[in-house]
């Protein structure tokens, strides 16, 4: 059993987001796959048929130099093109709001005591903070996004002066810390988002007592490993229709075909595939930035590491 309301340094950090998976992953991943698993399933779906052929008629107009056939194209199928944008967009929202709300009810049903988990439970939580979840998603789209849009974009300007990559380094997983620890303040407290949010970025760079050293520099460190880890995993599958396509293009002698689509046909399906399973690992995978982050979280909230410690004492000695 893992002990949530407990300080932690950077590389207790990473070991415990895995022990976390060692100790409830089956659980774990099976309520995830019931909850998500059809959603992910037509994500994947319109990825691989709905974009395939957008890209092959990008690709395909590009090399024979008609810049007018993907505008005709785009023109003739534009309603079907915004109906699969809507599609796309919906289920990639319904896909966000579940990715980084699951992780937080099911971390904070296990930080109260639980053991197993049920599916139903865990939908109980999301129907029972249907109304908070709303809230949230308007305060991130019009709050939070922008004011980390305008972040992000400043940063990237910077890369053009060489310290301006260091920045964006900085910057995206500290980001991405301030909404994950947003999220989870949100619906472990009874703070409001406005309150969250500030919590979220002041428990960055100090703890609330104030007279401890700067967590900052742990987080940030926990957060970067965990994306680079996440990154090579998922982008093997990435390389792997890549190698293959330049290995055809380079080794295959040229006959118009595999050049004008090369999307088409077997190759193409592959291609798709290849890439949706590395969409797929990566929505698997990034469970563990979110488990990680919870555990920052808990790391954070030294206002009840005392009072849990209380607790478990006193469940000791009625358990004697």
């Amino acid at each position: 059993m893992i002990q949530f309301y407990k300080k932690r340094d950077f590389g207790t950090f990473i070991s415990d987001s895995f022990n976390f998976f060692k100790l409830y992953g089956k659980n774990y991943f099976k309520n995830y796959i019931l909850i998500n698993g059809l959603l992910l399933i037509l994500m994947v779906t319109v990825f691989i048929f709905g974009y395939r052929e957008l890209f092959s008629q990008i690709f395909g107009s590009n090399i024979n130099g008609d810049s007018y056939y993907f505008d005709q194209y785009f023109d003739n199928n534009s309603g079907v093109l915004i109906v699969v944008g809507i599609i796309t967009f919906l289920l990639f929202m319904l896909l966000a709001i579940i990715n980084y709300l699951y992780p937080i009810f099911y971390l904070k049903r296990i930080a109260q005591g639980a053991k197993s988990i049920k599916t139903d439970e865990i939908l109980g939580d999301f129907k029972k903070n249907l109304g908070k979840i709303a809230k949230l998603c308007l305060g991130m789209t019009f709050i939070v996004a922008p004011l980390s849009l305008f972040v992000l974009g400043f940063s990237y300007l910077l890369i053009f002066v060489i310290i301006g990559i260091f920045i964006v380094m900085l910057v995206y997983p500290t980001i991405f810390n301030v909404v994950t620890f947003l999220m989870y303040d949100y619906f472990n407290s009874g703070r409001g988002f406005m309150e969250s949010l500030s919590y979220s970025i002041r428990s960055q760079f100090s703890y609330p007592n104030g007279s401890e050293k700067s967590p900052y520099w742990k987080y940030w460190a926990a957060s970067f490993v965990m994306f680079i880890i996440i990154s090579i995993a998922s982008s093997v599958f990435t390389y792997i229709p890549m190698i293959f396509f330049y290995g055809s293009m380079l080794t295959t002698s040229p006959d118009g075909n595999f050049e004008q689509d090369p999307f088409t046909g077997g190759f193409g399906i592959a291609f798709f595939v290849f890439y949706g399973i590395s969409m797929l690992l990566s929505f698997f995978l990034s469970n563990l930035l979110y488990v990680n982050a919870g555990l920052m979280y808990y790391d954070s909230r030294t206002d009840l590491h005392q009072k849990v410690e209380l607790e478990e004492i006193d469940t000791i000695g009625i358990n004697e």
